[in-house]
């Protein structure tokens, strides 16, 4: 019988700054980015390969395209990724008059549009931005955002949920069938104090909602992923062995297998010695299946 809500750990990578999984079932692979490392990775769950691509610059997100192959978001824009060649092919720029800002987590929407956040690289200043990208173009949705996280959005399609990490808040929005945000609202936060010094319960990273509309939250800092009903509630919470969990996808062939990202970024080395497997990618087992991926329709 399988454990559920057991963590283990299936590639010890030692990613500075794991990021943005996501499921691919046309290959049966978990995908996802080092930031830091300039890395994109490929992990072939049947037989266990792993693959790594060096991106153009460092890269915060990997969205599957309709059509094949990705949409990767570096830090000098957006970039259309043949991982059967490895080239990188130069879409658009996103912030040219921001070079200190860079691209962090994105989502594709159930009509096929991307959405995705910008921050400042220094973590100080609230020059990021909520983005959507689709045949109309790119447009900023929200702002005023040191560090943004997500967006995700529920399973009609009707609330996008977006985070502001250093606030430790979700937002929630309605979403229109063509696109549009509005009734910003506050969804669920993070208290200051905590049971994990000297960072509280941590700060709001990834979040991703499954099938039931819970919406799953990394917790950077915060040792493990919160699980909110579709009300804010807290109503689960996994634990890892590493303190700097990203963001998590739900694979295998009934989306209830959890992977999870996480970061040795901000970790002293004696952190590290007390968490050998800071920057792995880890797998456990949910009840609850999660959204099966969607995929950029535009370009």
């Amino acid at each position: 019988m399988t454990t559920l809500f057991q963590p283990t750990c299936v590639w010890d990578l030692k990613a500075t700054l794991g990021e943005g999984p996501i499921w691919s079932a046309k290959d049966h692979a978990l995908w996802f980015v080092d930031i830091k490392k300039q890395h994109i990775h490929r992990y072939d769950v049947n037989i266990g390969s792993k693959q790594t691509w060096h991106a153009p610059s460092p890269c915060g997100f990997i969205a599957p395209k309709k059509r094949g192959g990705f949409i990767v978001g570096c830090k000098t824009g957006l970039y259309d990724f043949d991982p059967k060649t490895g080239d990188f092919t130069f879409l658009t720029h996103v912030e040219p008059g921001l070079p200190n800002n860079r691209l962090n987590d994105g989502y594709v929407d159930h009509q096929g549009r991307l959405w995705f956040g910008s921050m400042d690289d220094d973590e100080n200043s609230p020059t990021g931005k909520l983005y959507r990208y689709d045949a109309r173009g790119l447009k900023v949705m929200d702002d005023d955002y040191v560090i943004t996280n997500g967006p995700a959005v529920s399973p009609d399609g009707k609330t996008l949920y977006h985070n502001d990490t250093l606030k430790k808040h979700i937002y929630a929005f309605d979403l229109d069938a063509d696109g549009h945000l509005s009734n910003k609202r506050l969804f669920a936060q993070l208290d200051a104090q905590g049971h994990t010094p000297p960072h509280g319960e941590g700060y709001m990273d990834g979040p991703v909602v499954d099938s039931a509309g819970n919406v799953w939250n990394a917790l950077f800092f915060g040792w493990g992923v919160n699980c909110y009903a579709p009300d804010g509630r807290l109503i689960r919470t996994v634990r890892l062995p590493v303190s700097n969990v990203t963001k998590i996808a739900f694979g295998g062939h009934d989306l209830k297998t959890v992977y999870a990202t996480t970061a040795a970024k901000g970790l002293s080395a004696d952190d590290i010695k007390q968490q050998p497997l800071a920057g792995g990618l880890f797998r456990f087992e949910v009840d609850i299946p999660g959204q099966a991926q969607n995929e950029i329709t535009h370009v």
